[in-house]
């Protein structure tokens, strides 16, 4: 399975992606907006993955290449490439789908379980307890996509992530996350951690250290899912 990876900042790397991928031998390569970019032919890869960033997915005059960068995604959707957006990626796959992006009612920063979507019906759910622990770090959400299915759902957010044609995952939340994930967020959106019912403080964020191995558990899972679709 070969994975190709977008990259918006330095920062949010790919983390547990680049691990599983190396543990089973997959192929990755990156396009990283943050330095000279490059948007590969949808042939010459299986999988996209589209990562996080603090930008949202309006700010083009701030940042131009979001503009190719919707088109590219656009170009995946449509030669049926598997895709899985997380963060501001699942955001961008959303919209790109026709979804609504918006400010969320609350902004969700630190460790935050999300459950399975209470209209969950898809089949992707049977894989996972019914509640399980992630990362969080936006301000921003999503409508769900006509004819996709809602899988996960947190006391924040309404929709934390989505199905669709079996193709097309997009995840809120970081399961990707890494403790180098955590503290480069720390040192450069320190400034988000402004008080908030679903903030939590950068103490509290850093104690949570026993949740690294379970969400790599459960990315391993949704990447095992896709590669055998």
């Amino acid at each position: 399975m070969r994975i190709h990876i977008l990259q918006h900042v330095v920062f949010e790397d790919a983390g547990v992606v680049e691990e599983i991928a190396a543990e089973t031998a997959y192929p990755v390569s990156f396009t990283r907006f943050f330095e000279s970019f490059y948007l590969p032919d949808p042939d010459h890869f299986d999988v996209l993955v589209i990562m996080g960033g603090p930008m949202n997915i309006f700010e083009e005059e701030k940042y131009p290449w979001l503009a190719a960068e919707k088109e590219f995604i656009q170009r995946c959707i449509r030669a049926k490439k598997k895709i899985l957006g997380i963060c501001l990626g699942s955001q961008l796959l959303a919209d790109a789908l026709g979804a609504d992006v918006y400010r969320n009612p609350e902004k969700e920063i630190g460790w935050y379980p999300v459950s399975k979507h209470p209209d969950g019906t898809h089949d992707l759910l049977k894989l996972f307890p019914d509640k399980l622990p992630a990362f969080h770090w936006h301000g921003d959400t999503f409508d769900l996509p006509e004819g996709a299915y809602p899988i996960f759902t947190s006391e924040a957010t309404r929709y934390q992530g989505f199905i669709m044609n079996d193709l097309w995952i997009g995840l809120q939340f970081h399961w990707e996350t890494l403790p180098r994930s955590v503290e480069a967020l720390l040192h450069f959106a320190a400034d988000d951690l402004t008080p908030g019912k679903y903030v939590q403080s950068l103490e509290t964020i850093r104690q949570k250290k026993n949740h690294f191995s379970e969400i790599k558990k459960s990315l391993r899972l949704l990447l095992n899912y896709l590669q055998q679709k």
